[in-house]
């Protein structure tokens, strides 16, 4: 895979050391199926237009701008090079503020992942220097940085020979979860219902692998699209039954457990656990 270009470059500075650095997004919606939208009866593209909501005029694009809207409809309008005047260090500069165990940033926090990389080997010693330091001290650094005009909390870990930065939303923007969680602790499970579903987790266990990670909708979506596109029709899925929302939840564990442990990978599961344990109690004997 040929890497993109620089979505970011500056300098990564920890206290006095800095070094040129380049940042890269890390992931990417480019192989996903995209629409446009069309004109159903000419099958011609779409474009659309910027229009004035009170003349209705089309404006071009030399005469759009931004604004703050003051009040309803009074705006102010701020360009490009008043936005410039805004100069703060980490418009050019990842400035590390502080280290903290990777274990506390809160996942509701993470946002966009992007690898940092250095930027020619100049400074690629001092880049190593800091990425082997958080390793040793298992710490992720919490630096500030700008893009697209705003400024982003950043994380930074090492990752491989790289590192891992990824943005983090502000406190404003994460919603608060105890509303959402009113219900949740109300009701009281039994142990032994808590004991199957233990079981049933256990059938399931395996290890993080992504690459078994499978988009049925996309796939289903672009069969969809060379179907009709051969000419052939596409008939609406039918609806599901509806459920009954009466569920016995003691005998609904006790099926499942009862069908997983019939699965040929409940059974390979099980038979390592086993076999783990008879060599876990061999050599308690032999010692």
């Amino acid at each position: 895979m040929v890497a993109t270009r620089a979505y970011w470059k500056g300098y990564l500075k920890l206290s006095l050391v800095s070094c040129p650095v380049q940042l890269f997004p890390a992931s990417s919606t480019a192989d996903k199926t995209h629409f446009h939208q069309i004109n159903r009866r000419t099958k011609h593209r779409l474009r659309q237009q910027m229009v004035d909501e009170s003349t209705g005029d089309v404006v071009e694009g030399d005469q759009k701008g931004r604004g703050y809207e003051l009040s309803k409809g009074r705006y102010v309008e701020i360009d490009e090079d008043e936005l410039k005047a805004i100069r703060v260090e980490s418009t050019h500069t990842i400035e590390i503020d502080s280290f903290v165990p990777k274990e506390e940033i809160d996942e509701r926090y993470r946002d966009k992942p992007y690898y940092l990389a250095p930027d020619g080997k100049i400074g690629a010693e001092a880049f190593a220097v800091i990425r082997d330091a958080m390793e040793n001290k298992g710490r992720v650094a919490l630096a500030r940085i700008v893009m697209a005009n705003r400024e982003h909390v950043i994380a930074i870990e090492p990752f491989g020979k790289g590192m891992l930065g990824t943005t983090l939303r502000y406190p404003y923007e994460v919603r608060d979860a105890a509303a959402y969680f009113r219900e949740a602790g109300a009701p009281r499970a039994t142990r032994e219902m808590v004991e199957l579903a233990e079981h049933i987790l256990a059938t399931k266990e395996a290890r993080f692998d992504p690459s078994r990670f499978k988009d049925e909708y996309e796939t289903a979506l672009k069969a969809l699209v060379r179907r009709k596109a051969a000419g052939k029709t596409i008939e609406p899925a039918k609806e599901p039954a509806p459920r009954d929302n009466v569920i016995d939840l003691m005998d609904a564990l006790k099926q499942s457990l009862k069908h997983r442990s019939k699965s040929p990978g409940a059974r390979s599961a099980a038979g390592k656990r086993k076999g783990s344990a008879r060599k876990s109690q061999r050599r308690r004997k032999a010692a």
